[in-house]
């Protein structure tokens, strides 16, 4: 049986964050994949969030979340549809953003952030998984690779089979 909060709900021990543009075709990978979950169904303390392209909302979102996953879509050369994990340790060596513009706060900037700011409260396990897109044109759908690596992504944050 889970933890129950004083105000009867469970707290959130998983939380899964989407991040890019679905108007700009395979960008939009992370809000699909949480729309997705959405309507699947989460399971009990797993949580959702449409982070968009504000990387701010994944600071306000993950204080005392045990497990954090975050999901972007990148162009690195790989194939289309390819799923990479960024190793932790890289993804902790971007320091905090000095000038902040909020329309141009990343994910990673965002967790470096968090880190510094959350100190005990910032998750214990943090997974980033990045979806090579292939499409990022205004008013493109996403890809088909990209699509099929979309129901890969939702048993590795569900099961944590990561």
């Amino acid at each position: 049986m889970s933890p129950v909060r004083e105000d009867g709900a469970v707290p959130t021990r998983t939380l899964i964050v989407g991040c890019g543009n679905p108007l700009r075709g395979d960008d939009g990978v992370g809000p699909t994949l949480v729309r997705r979950l959405e309507e699947r169904g989460l399971p009990e303390g797993s949580r959702c969030v449409d982070a968009g392209t504000s990387g701010m909302e994944v600071v306000l979102e993950m204080r005392g979340v045990g497990r954090l996953f975050v999901i972007d879509a990148c162009r690195s050369g790989r194939d289309p549809g390819s799923i990479v994990e960024v190793p932790w340790e890289e993804a902790e060596q971007v320091a905090p953003p000095s000038g902040i513009a909020l329309h141009a706060f990343r994910w990673d900037q965002a967790l470096a952030l968090g880190r510094l700011v959350l100190g005990n409260d910032y998750p214990r396990n943090v997974t980033v998984l990045l979806v090579e897109g292939r499409r990022f044109g205004v008013g493109e759908s996403l890809s088909p690779a990209v699509a099929d690596a979309i129901e890969r992504l939702i048993p590795m944050v569900t099961d944590g089979s990561v």
